[in-house]
This record gives C-alpha cells, sequence and structure tokens, in this order.
C-alpha cells in the first residue's frame, strides 16, 4: 500500500464513523472513476484511420472506429484505463487477415461519454455497437470480457458466434475485495459499500459474476490468462473455464495482464480461422 492509499483510506475511514453512507458513496466514487485512458497524440493518428461514428445511450456519447474489410466482424472491447488505441498491434493483423474491424470506448474513456465506469453500463454501450455492426466475433480484454459477458448473456445477439476473453475477472465481489483491501477500508465502511451497490442496482456484488453469466451463452470460447497477471488471479480463468460450456482455455507465462505480445494475436487468428 502507497502513502497515498493510506491517507485516502485513513479519510474515508474517519468519514465512515460520521456518515458511513457518506464514506462509501467516496469510496465507490473512486472505484468507478478512471484516472488514465484518454486518448494520447500517438494513439490518436492510428484511430484517424479509422471510420469513426458516434451513437448514444441514454445521452451518452459511443466512440466507435471500423476498418473495412471482407470477412466476418469482430468488435474489440478493451479494458480498465485503456482505450480502442490498445489493439494497435492485434488490428494490423486483423486487418492483413481482411476481417472486418470493429472497436469502441467505454464509458469515461477515449472519446466516450460519462464520468463514471461500470461493467453493467459498459454491456449496454456494447449491446448498442452490437446491434448497428452485428459482429460475429467479440474480443474482450479484462473488465471488458466481463462487460461482454454481461452484454451477450442479456441481448442474447444471434450474430455473435465466438468469444474470446483476455484476462477477464470471474467474480465482481472479488474486484471489489481487492479494492478495498488495498485502500485498507474498515468494516463499517466496506458494509455501506455493498448495502449502497444493493440500492443503486438492486442486487448484492456476488451476482456480478461473469462466471454465471455464462450459463446463458452458446458461443465457442477461447479464454486466454497469464500465470503471472497481477490484477486478475489466474485462478479467475479456471472459474471461467469451468463454466464456459465450449470454450478453451490457453495459459501463458510471462506475459503479465496486459497479454500484447504476438503469441496472443496468433492464437487469436488461429481461433478465428478454425
Amino acid at each position: 500500500m502507497t502513502i497515498f492509499q493510506k491517507i485516502i483510506g485513513f479519510i474515508i475511514n474517519l468519514t465512515s464513523f460520521i456518515s458511513p453512507k457518506l464514506s462509501a458513496r467516496i469510496a465507490i466514487f473512486l472505484f468507478t472513476k478512471p484516472f488514465k485512458g484518454q486518448i494520447t497524440l500517438e494513439q490518436s493518428d492510428f484511430l484517424e484511420t479509422a471510420f469513426t461514428e458516434e451513437f448514444s445511450y441514454k445521452n451518452l456519447p459511443i466512440m466507435s472506429y471500423r476498418w473495412l474489410g471482407s470477412k466476418k466482424t469482430v468488435l474489440l472491447v478493451h479494458g480498465w484505463e485503456s482505450n480502442s488505441a490498445r489493439w494497435k498491434n492485434l488490428i494490423l493483423e486483423l486487418k492483413k487477415q481482411d476481417f472486418n474491424v470493429i472497436a469502441l470506448d467505454a464509458p469515461a474513456h477515449g472519446n466516450s461519454g460519462s464520468n463514471r465506469f461500470n461493467a453493467l453500463l459498459y454491456a449496454e454501450f456494447i449491446n448498442i455497437i452490437s446491434q448497428r455492426f452485428h459482429p460475429n466475433i467479440i474480443i474482450g480484454h479484462s473488465v471488458g470480457g466481463m462487460a461482454s459477458i454481461f452484454s451477450q448473456s442479456k441481448y442474447q445477439n444471434p450474430s455473435v458466434e465466438k468469444i474470446i476473453l483476455l484476462g477477464s475477472p470471474s467474480e465482481f465481489k472479488n474486484i471489489l475485495e481487492r479494492y478495498t483491501n488495498m485502500l485498507g477500508y474498515n468494516q463499517r465502511t466496506i458494509t455501506q459499500i455493498n448495502s449502497t451497490i444493493i440500492e443503486r442496482y438492486g442486487t448484492s456484488p456476488e451476482d456480478f459474476s461473469t462466471a454465471k453469466q455464462l450459463k446463458n451463452i452458446t458461443s465457442k470460447g477461447l479464454i486466454i490468462h497469464d500465470k503471472e497477471d497481477d490484477i486478475i488471479p489466474y485462478e479467475d480463468a479456471i472459474l471461467i473455464k469451468k463454466h464456459f460450456k465450449n470454450s478453451t482455455l490457453i495459459t501463458t507465462n510471462g506475459l503479465g495482464h496486459s497479454l500484447r505480445d504476438t503469441s496472443i494475436n496468433q492464437h487469436i487468428c488461429q481461433f478465428l480461422e478454425n
């Protein structure tokens, strides 16, 4: 835990003795507010090679990028504090293979709207893009994979034949627990965080589960996860594999959470061609 994290945790814990609801609101604000993920000049140069189109969900703009090809349509869904440019190397490879490629920026990321992020809102963004472009393949990194499963489970987009999950989390409750542990929140704050989530979303953190949502999905799946992922534990991939009926798990070593490597692109392209 850094000194900054200790200070934030101390302030929120102190606030909980005065107002547990306020401490929980501040904690959730920090949890859902990305401080990175904006597009750099270099990334902007690459994204300008795409056809861009803006959509909306409840007045929130959704930015999409499209690279045309004659093969099936691949939708790319990035993760936390990232943007569509993170897919550059994979996009270049998919273009070589002549796939039709779509990417979108998440809520509060890149050129999309909102000042808060959560996987449920992201799932709605994904559905809006899917309704427009009817992807055959969805590739999601990290929480982008979780949001992709939430979206497909809810809306059952019939065009989706394959789903690829890269370093994706299984259980939201575990993500939340790692966050509260990292900041050192006291039990009063943690209890109120859970209560506030139930009030806002009508269900408990335990119900936001990639594994549980997979029971409704019949698409063919590929799961790629690194043994040394220090953001999303490898155990999440095992749990996802257990519930993803028609899926294959590829385990990597030394690539970390980002999984940015030519070998990953090769695995993806091979899966798309089979």
